[in-house]
C-alpha cells in the first residue's frame, strides 16, 4: 500500500513510478509532492497563496506566475477545490484562484495507494443470479457518482473525465453483454422492460437500488443528487427534474416513491425510496409472489363506516397562528425517515416504514382543524379514512361495544388488504373522548362507559397516523389525553390572519366598490369557517344584481347575521391560503 506513496517521497519526482500517469510537468509534479506532504500531516486542505508563497517566494510577485501551474492540476482532476472555496467549476482567471482553497483529489490519492488508475472490470460471462447482476451495475452507479463529482470540480475535457467516461462506457458494454448471454431473465430487468423505463430512468432507479442494499441515508435518496447523475450540464439537469415530479412514469407507476421532510431552512425537501412491493421483487427474485394489493378507493365501496379522502393541500395552503404551525411542522419532522430508522436502531420500533402517532386538534368551529388535518396527511403522501363520530354514535346506539370495535376492525382490514396505511381522521370526536360517568345509574350511562373503555382499548392498540378533531379539550376524558402523543389548539385567526383569509376567500375575478377596505372586514372576529360562510353569501345575494358589484355594506350585514346567528350555522372544513 506504501510502495508508490514512499517511493513518490523519497524520490525525484520524474524518476517516481507515478509520473509517467500524472502527464504534468516536472514543477506542477512537485506542487503535487508538497501537498502530500501537507495531507500527510493532517493539512488536508492548503491555500494557494499560501502554498505558491512557501514555494517560490514572494519577491517580484514570483508566485502569481506560478498560477498556470495549479490551473493546469486542476484541468487534469489531480487537485479539487476544498470545501470552504466558493468555486464550483475550473472556468475561473488565474487570479481568482490565487485565495481559494485546494486539496489533493481522489483519483491521486488512489495513484498513490495503487500505482495506477485501472478499473478491474468483470469477465463477460453469464450472471450466476441476481446479485453478481447488482454488484456491476452498482460499479457502473459509483462511476456515474465520480463523473457527477468531476463534472462539479474539473472542466469537461479533463483527462480524468476521460478516463471514468471510457471505464464506464467499456462496464455497460460488458453488462449488456452478460444480460444477453444469460439464460433466466433477471428481476430488474423484468421491471425495465414491464415499465418501458428510459436509460436515464434505469439509472435513478439503479442508484436507488443501491442506497437500499447499503441501507443508508446517503445522499444518492436527494433529487438533485440523482438528477447531477444524468446531467451533464444546467439545462439537462433542468429538463432531467422531471423525471421525478409527481407526474413522471418513476413516482405515477409507483416504481421509486419519496417522503417529504423538513429541511433546516424551514421548506420542504424530498427524500426518494424503492417502494416496498418493488423492493421485495428485486430482493427475492425467486419468491412466489403474492397477489397485487387491492386498492384502497375499490374496497371503500363495500363498507359503510368511513369516507376516503384524498388530500389536496398541503400545509402551505393553511393559514394558521404560528404556534400550531410551529407545532406541526416539528410534528412532521417527527416523523420522518431518519428519525424512523434512527428509532428502529435503539430498538424502540420495529416498523419498517412510518412512525405510530395519536393526535388531538383542538379549539373552535371553523378554524381549520379538519383541513388541517387532510393537509397535514397530504404533507405525510397518505390517503385520508375520514370517519364522522356523531353520526356514528347515532348510528350505533344499543350496540356501542359490538360497533366501535368495528370500526377499528375495518380500518386494519382495509389497510392490510390495500397494504397502505392511511391517516385515521375521527371528526367531532367529543363524544368519544369525554370523561366517563363515575356513578353510572342508567343503562345509557353504563352503555356509555362500556363504549368509552373499549374505545380506549382500541387507541391503546393502534398502529399508525390516527388524528381525532375536537372542540373542547377541557371535556376529554385524562385516560385518553394520555394515550395522545400530541394536543395541538387551533385559535381563532389574529387581525393579520384574517386578512389573508378575506383575501385568499374573496373572489378574484370579481368587481368591487371603489375604497373597498379588507381590514375594515378583518377587524370583526371571524373564524376561518366563518368568513367563508359570509363571503358564499355575499356572493349569493351579490349574483342576482343587476349590477353584480360587492360593497362593504353587503359584507356588513352578512357579517352582523352570523354574528348573531339569524341564520343556520353551516359547519366549514376549514380553509385554504
Amino acid at each position: 500500500m506504501l510502495e508508490f506513496l514512499d517511493d513518490f517521497l523519497k524520490s525525484e519526482v520524474k524518476k517516481s513510478k507515478i509520473f509517467p500517469h500524472l502527464k504534468c510537468s516536472v514543477e506542477e509534479a512537485k506542487i503535487l509532492k508538497y501537498m502530500t506532504k501537507k495531507y500527510l500531516t493532517s493539512d488536508e486542505e492548503v491555500n494557494v497563496f499560501e502554498l505558491l508563497v512557501e514555494l517560490y517566494g514572494e519577491k517580484d510577485y514570483e508566485y502569481i506566475k506560478r498560477l498556470p501551474l495549479i490551473k493546469n492540476l486542476l484541468d487534469l482532476g489531480w487537485i479539487i477545490y476544498g470545501s470552504f472555496s466558493n468555486f464550483q467549476t475550473n472556468e475561473n482567471t488565474n487570479l481568482e484562484l490565487l485565495h481559494a482553497n485546494i486539496t489533493l483529489s481522489i483519483s491521486f490519492l488512489k495513484l498513490l495507494e495503487d500505482g495506477n488508475l485501472e478499473f478491474a472490470l468483470p469477465d463477460i460471462k453469464p450472471y450466476s443470479d441476481h446479485l453478481e447482476y447488482l454488484k456491476d451495475q452498482f460499479a457502473r452507479i459509483e462511476l456515474y457518482q465520480k463523473l457527477s463529482t468531476s463534472k462539479h470540480n474539473l472542466n469537461t475535457k479533463s483527462p480524468n473525465i476521460s478516463r471514468v467516461q471510457n471505464e464506464l462506457k467499456l462496464l455497460e458494454k460488458i453488462i449488456d453483454e452478460r444480460i444477453k448471454v444469460t439464460k433466466n431473465e433477471i428481476e430488474v430487468e423484468k421491471i425495465f422492460k414491464e415499465h418501458h423505463l428510459s436509460d436515464k430512468e434505469k439509472i435513478i432507479f439503479l442508484a436507488l437500488l443501491k442506497e437500499e442494499y447499503s441501507a443508508s441515508e446517503g445522499t444518492l435518496r436527494d433529487m438533485n443528487a440523482l438528477i447531477d447523475l444524468i446531467s451533464f450540464n444546467d439545462y439537462e439537469r433542468i429538463e432531467n427534474r422531471s423525471l421525478l415530479e409527481d407526474n413522471s412514469k418513476l413516482i405515477e407507476e409507483k416504481i421509486v416513491d419519496y417522503d417529504e421532510v423538513l429541511n433546516p431552512f424551514g421548506g420542504i425537501s424530498r427524500t426518494f425510496f424503492i417502494p416496498e412491493d418493488i423492493l421485495q421483487r428485486v430482493i427475492y427474485p425467486n419468491k412466489k409472489r403474492k397477489s397485487k394489493k387491492i386498492k384502497l378507493n375499490m374496497l371503500i365501496k363495500n363498507q359503510d363506516i368511513f369516507e376516503l379522502i384524498e388530500p389536496k393541500t398541503t400545509l402551505n395552503d393553511v393559514v394558521l397562528n404560528e404556534e400550531t404551525k410551529k407545532t406541526l411542522n416539528s410534528l412532521l419532522k417527527q416523523m420522518d425517515k431518519k428519525v424512523l430508522n434512527r428509532l428502529k436502531e435503539w430498538g424502540i420500533t420495529q416498523k419498517k416504514r412510518g412512525i405510530d402517532a395519536k393526535i388531538i386538534f383542538y379549539g373552535p368551529p371553523g378554524t381549520g382543524k379538519t383541513l388541517t388535518a387532510l393537509s397535514f396527511a397530504k404533507s405525510l403522501k397518505k390517503q385520508v379514512l375520514s370517519l364522522d363520530c356523531s353520526k356514528i354514535l347515532s348510528m350505533y346506539v344499543g350496540e356501542s361495544e359490538k360497533n366501535v370495535r368495528k370500526i377499528f376492525d375495518t380500518y386494519k382490514d382495509l389497510t392490510k388488504q390495500s397494504k397502505t396505511e392511511p391517516v385515521l381522521l375521527l371528526n367531532e370526536a367529543d363524544q368519544f373522548l369525554s370523561a366517563r360517568t363515575s356513578s353510572p345509574g342508567s343503562s345509557a350511562d353504563k352503555m356509555h362507559n362500556q363504549m368509552q373503555n373499549i374505545f380506549l382499548e382500541q387507541i391503546e392498540r393502534f398502529e399508525g397516523v390516527l388524528i381525532a378533531t375536537t372542540n373542547l379539550l377541557e371535556t376529554i376524558d385524562t385516560a385518553f389525553s394520555r394515550r395522545f402523543n400530541y394536543k395541538i389548539e387551533f385559535k381563532k385567526p389574529t387581525f393579520k390572519e384574517r386578512i389573508k383569509l378575506w383575501e385568499m376567500m374573496l373572489p378574484k375575478s370579481a368587481k368591487f366598490e371603489k375604497d373597498f377596505d379588507i381590514k375594515k372586514l378583518a377587524k370583526f372576529n371571524l373564524t376561518g369557517g366563518q368568513i367563508n360562510l359570509v363571503v358564499k353569501n355575499c356572493a349569493y345575494k351579490v349574483a342576482v344584481k343587476d349590477e353584480p358589484i360587492f360593497t362593504m355594506q353587503d359584507f356588513i350585514e352578512e357579517i352582523k347575521k352570523e354574528r348573531a346567528s339569524t341564520f343556520e350555522y353551516e359547519k366549514s372544513m376549514g380553509f385554504l391560503n
